[in-house]
């Protein structure tokens, strides 16, 4: 039996379509992107519940409740692994912060089964999109099924000194707790302040009322390529809001809402 730990939803998709649960081929799906928020938790507070606030946070919503599990599902598949020493565990990694990040935060767990956990990592290595022309791809999601099968092949364990440095470096992002982890080449990660990108989504925010969905959708562009996701820059601009910077107007949906630079004439929305 093989679990194939991959980030999001999107990125598993192809695995799901490309593994047969019969064959002894499982596909864990981390819902938390561990490369923002905290990494400490508080005494009497587990990984988990600590996680789930931060979400529950960010995203807002008192209609659906938010529980993140990731961990609970990491402990039971180790176990597994303590009992069953014929289970394998792989992890596949794209050259995204969430994806470095949760093999950070998997190996001190791993590690206890070095000679049965290995990584696929695909950063800079060429592929082949549906039309069959060559492209390096940013994320697992843009794998077809073919080259996700084909990419099993890249599997490979770590090493024990790569295995001593990237503890070190888990160790360093944890004691940070900072709010952004943002990847500096290979697996390096740089901590910075949960603030870091607010100057991007101000850069798009003008006099007028515009959609907010509109300005985190110019903010991220091609230039810049934000990889945090849509809901936590939603929320840095109710944060600069709170501070002074923007003024926002909720509206009945996250669609609705809207906002422009703090102190200037009531003006129409954009849309």
């Amino acid at each position: 039996m093989t679990y194939h730990f991959v980030v999001g939803d999107m990125a598993a998709k192809p695995l799901l379509e490309a593994f047969d649960p019969e064959t002894g081929h499982h596909v864990v799906v981390l819902k938390d992107v561990l490369s923002l928020g905290p990494l400490q938790k508080a005494e009497g507070q587990s990984f988990s519940e600590m996680r789930s606030q931060y979400w529950r946070t960010i995203l807002n919503d008192e209609k659906n409740e938010i529980a993140v599990d990731d961990m609970e599902r990491l402990l039971d598949i180790s176990k597994q692994m303590f009992d069953d020493e014929t289970i394998k565990a792989v992890i596949w990694m794209a050259p995204l912060p969430a994806d470095i990040c949760a093999y950070y935060w998997i190996l001190p767990y791993m590690s206890k089964h070095s000679m049965r956990f290995s990584v696929i990592n695909i950063a800079g290595l060429p592929f082949l999109n549906e039309q069959g022309k060559l492209f390096f791809p940013k994320s697992i999601s843009e794998l077809s099924v073919r080259e996700i099968q084909k990419a099993t092949r890249l599997a490979r364990a770590v090493s024990p000194s790569e295995l001593e440095v990237d503890l070190y470096e888990w160790k360093q992002l944890q004691q940070s707790n900072s709010g952004i982890r943002v990847s500096g080449g290979g697996k390096k990660m740089h901590a910075h302040p949960e603030n870091f990108y607010d100057h991007l989504l101000l850069n798009q925010c003008t006099p007028a009322f515009q959609k907010a969905t509109k300005v985190v959708h110019n903010a991220i562009g091609k230039d810049n390529a934000i990889p945090t996701g849509d809901a936590f820059l939603i929320w840095r601009l109710r944060a600069l809001a709170e501070a002074g910077a923007v003024q926002v107007q909720e509206g009945k949906a996250l669609k609705d809402m809207e906002v422009r630079l703090h102190g200037q004439e009531t003006a129409s929305s954009n849309e």
